[in-house]
């Protein structure tokens, strides 16, 4: 697709990979929606790139209705949906609650599929879309402490995968981008320190080119998956 005629929502778009993917998209043309959790970031990053975006937790079945009622109000139309929104937990087996790792399938895995849900309807009907999961080399192969956030991203692939199988009859391409080390808020939220500084490491934008260059494809083709990771982190 051309970028410049697309119309996006992207979930967890206020920091990290999610404003970075929004900043390009915007400026190579799109139409840009996002949404995040917290009102004041959110605010904040539709002022300084220019976009749409409203308050919503993906969780929650009711803000996801409402995510693309006023998407689709506030842009005519939808073509692409980015799920990006995500948390992580990360603690040994024993020492995971019930409660970290509830909450965490709760956002990574439900909340991704309500967005799919109600993004694969309106593809349907308009017989055209394009869905970008944003996954993890953690969905790929698991790590000690990972349980609750390796098993979400692995049902996040198994669910691209059976969107895939369902969708492209329908002219909708559903795609995978699994980021490795990705310097951002994230490991903040999860008490992780990070070089914000580190040029090795990658950064949000280098995801955003990826997705870019996903939707940039012609539309007869896509690319199932792309794995993301740094050349040579120090």
């Amino acid at each position: 697709m051309q970028i410049k005629d697309a119309k996006v929502i992207l979930t967890g778009g206020s920091t990290g990979i999610g404003y970075a993917t929004a900043k390009l998209l915007k400026e190579q043309g799109a139409d840009v929606f996002i949404c995040a959790r917290h009102a004041k970031d959110v605010q904040k990053a539709i002022s300084e790139l220019g976009i749409k975006g409203t308050t919503a937790d993906v969780s929650n079945e009711a803000d996801v209705k409402n995510l693309f009622a006023k998407a689709l109000q506030e842009m005519g139309g939808v073509n692409v949906v980015i799920n990006n929104a995500g948390i992580g937990s990360f603690a040994s087996l024993v020492d995971t609650s019930v409660e970290d790792f509830t909450k965490t399938w709760e956002v990574n895995v439900k909340g991704a599929f309500m967005v799919g849900k109600e993004a694969a309807k309106h593809f349907q009907k308009e017989e055209y879309g394009n869905i970008i999961n944003i996954a993890s080399t953690a969905s790929q192969k698991g790590f000690a402490n990972g349980t609750a956030y390796c098993s979400s991203k692995f049902a996040l692939a198994a669910m691209t995968e059976c969107w895939r199988a369902e969708l492209r009859k329908y002219n909708v391409r559903v795609m995978q981008v699994n980021p490795s080390e990705v310097v951002t808020p994230f490991f903040d939220k999860v008490g992780a320190t990070q070089d914000k500084e580190n040029k090795s490491k990658l950064h949000g934008i280098e995801i955003a080119h990826t997705i870019s260059s996903l939707l940039s494809m012609n539309d007869v083709g896509f690319i199932t998956d792309a794995t993301v990771w740094a050349t040579n982190p120090k």
